[in-house]
């Protein structure tokens, strides 16, 4: 059976990034597509990094961090991975914890100053 393989464009497709963000992704080394010519072809090793990318940018990680997740697995494998992936999380969430922390307090405030200038105008 063949290995899958996707071109540029369906690799776009795949996973709903621009061009430009799959290029940049390349370029800062977090893929390293096939090349045949001019063409980029992604097997299934790039397409499990674009998807770990890709769940690491949803939780807000930098791209570095991600860069350097990666680059452990490779060097030191995957309990290595793993560890370093509990220190991020850890790290990762006290801070979107904090950030909840202070969009409760905005919409706190909002909300009473809102009512208290509702009440105003009557």
């Amino acid at each position: 059976m063949p290995e899958t393989r996707l071109n540029f464009k369906d690799m776009c497709a795949k996973f709903d990034v621009t061009p430009r963000t799959l290029r940049y992704y390349e370029y800062i080394e977090l893929l390293t597509p096939d090349r045949e010519g001019r063409a980029r072809f992604y097997g299934p090793r790039e397409m499990a990094r674009m998807t770990l990318i890709l769940r690491g940018r949803r939780f807000g990680f930098a791209l570095e961090d991600i860069r350097q997740w990666l680059l452990i697995y490779e060097h030191e494998g995957t309990e290595a991975q793993m560890r370093a992936w509990l220190e991020l999380a850890d790290k990762q969430l006290a801070e979107l914890t904090e950030q909840q922390n202070q969009i409760e307090e905005a919409i706190t405030e909002l909300q009473a100053l809102r009512d208290e200038t509702a009440a105003t105008v009557g």
